[in-house]
């Protein structure tokens, strides 16, 4: 009953939308409920548990956007927020100079989706994750181990979007993802580790099942025992050397030095003034040389368990799997059907919105280096001498995303193959496709493993998406570490 009461507004809004001038219109209902658990220390540090509604509109007008929102899901809220997207449209259309948005074209997408979940998580006692997280805690103790924490996440939401060309789709959607981290400190010095990832953990479009699966308690007593020997390792040294990644920090490579320069509209210059363009250029499609023969990445919203994996995205196009640079060539980019007019490629596919009261961006979904060959070890024995480095500790790169400098919790010697003593404080940098021009190993299948991160951030007004990562480790021969001096 609520969720045709909530198709019925959706379309309430089109009619109004179209009826004023719209040329094109959408709407899009979200009702969304988010629980976070977080301990520290023993303790419990916060509970919170809110529920969010609401109904965007937005409508082309000769060809220029408009957009606006309420959070009534009733009569008047679709209403008001169809005709105010619509004075919006038409005082941009107004602009002298401005360009006219064409579409891509689309089938009128309809269908419904829903996560696959055993157990939501949103129905999962407080006490129960409250427990979870101080067990972890309890595990990371060490008398070097100053700070503990751990935190649980639970999402769930449904979506309706229908479109005057047609479309009509409800989506439902689950979430869940926890984290522990340790800080251990001595003579000044600080040093942490976390698991199963840095900045919150790891999360996925999964059940309950998946907070278990990545058993806390059991690596709880490695990250507190990691975090205290750091205290004593030596810093990690200057130069030039080869470098392993584990899949996690792969994450972040992947992320941040191939998903967000492919962002189309980063490339055409429209999302500039809080992240920064692009160093790709249109033309570059197909022919630039991203990085090594063994470099594949795939972007894939399809992919089980995935954050940004649905049927259809915020402009109801139909998931698929497509590839962004293959043999390290660029041979796709992450669109909206607007800017896939604009290249006259595609027909967008990663367009999606923060809730109901944001617009729809240009956003990563699930974005994957693919699989090559062999295992870690077989990485490592090819190294007479080099680093390996483990979970991401910070992240640098310029507005173009071309030069970086990343930092890692943790790196290992490798000496004659074999891993070797620990080392902290370990950095590195390059510039984007030199650096992925030095990839000469990829690991297989499987070390393949999916990370989930909640916290990408784009636009203004900022929206944070949640993307999926599937990588595994690589290697990269000619790397500069350390802190120059």
């Amino acid at each position: 009953m609520y969720a045709g009461h909530v198709r019925e507004l959706c379309g309430q809004a089109i009619d109004v939308a179209l009826g004023s001038g719209a040329g094109y219109a959408d709407a899009r209902a979200v009702t969304r409920r988010v629980q976070n658990v977080a301990t520290k220390n023993g303790e419990v540090e916060s509970v919170s548990d809110g529920e969010t509604e609401g109904i965007g509109v937005r409508v082309l007008v000769d060809g220029a956007w408009g957009f606006a929102c309420d959070r009534r899901l009733s009569d008047a809220g679709a209403r008001e927020a169809a005709e105010r997207a619509v004075a919006f449209a038409r005082a941009s259309a107004g602009r002298a100079g401005r360009r006219k948005v064409e579409l891509a074209p689309a089938a009128a997408g309809q269908g419904e989706y829903r996560t696959a979940a055993e157990r939501d998580p949103i129905d999962v006692p407080l006490s129960e994750k409250v427990d979870l997280c101080l067990r972890a805690e309890a595990g990371m103790k060490h008398e070097d181990v100053q700070i503990t924490e751990a935190s649980i996440r639970a999402q769930r939401e449904a979506r309706v979007f229908r479109s005057s060309e047609g479309a009509d789709i409800r989506q439902d959607f689950v979430e869940c993802g926890a984290g522990i981290d340790a800080l251990a400190v001595a003579d000044g010095r600080v040093q942490v580790r976390s698991y199963p990832s840095a900045h919150g953990g790891s999360s996925a479009q999964a059940g309950w099942e998946y907070v278990e699966q990545l058993a806390l308690e059991r690596e709880a007593p490695r990250v507190g025992e990691e975090a205290a020997a750091l205290l004593q390792a030596d810093p990690c040294p200057a130069g030039v050397t080869t470098v392993v990644l584990d899949s996690e920090q792969m994450v972040l490579q992947v992320h941040e030095s191939v998903g967000h320069p492919t962002e189309l509209d980063r490339v055409y210059g429209t999302e500039a003034a809080y992240a920064g363009t692009s160093f790709l250029k249109p033309g570059d499609l197909g022919s630039l040389r991203y990085g090594s023969e063994l470099m594949n990445v795939t972007a894939d919203s399809t992919t089980p368990g995935g954050l940004g994996t649905f049927a259809y995205d915020d402009e109801g196009v139909p998931a698929a799997r497509q590839p962004v640079v293959e043999e390290g060539v660029l041979r796709g980019f992450l669109s909206s059907r607007e800017t896939a007019s604009m290249i006259g490629a595609g027909h967008g596919g990663s367009m999606r919105a923060d809730g109901w009261s944001r617009m729809p961006l240009v956003r990563m979904t699930n974005l994957h280096l693919e699989p090559g060959e062999g295992s870690l070890d077989d990485l490592l024995a090819d190294v007479d001498d080099g680093l390996f480095l483990q979970t991401n500790k910070s992240w640098s790169i310029d507005d173009k995303r071309l030069n970086f400098q990343f930092g890692t919790q943790i790196a290992w010697e490798i000496k004659g193959g074999t891993l070797g003593k620990m080392l902290r404080d370990a950095t590195y940098m390059g510039v984007t496709p030199v650096f992925w021009a030095g990839l000469d190993a990829v690991a297989g299948p499987d070390e393949w493993q999916l990370y989930g991160l909640t916290n990408c951030g784009k636009g203004q007004p900022g929206q944070h998406a949640h993307v999926s990562h599937g990588t595994p480790a690589g290697r990269f021969r000619n790397v500069q570490v350390g802190v120059l001096s």
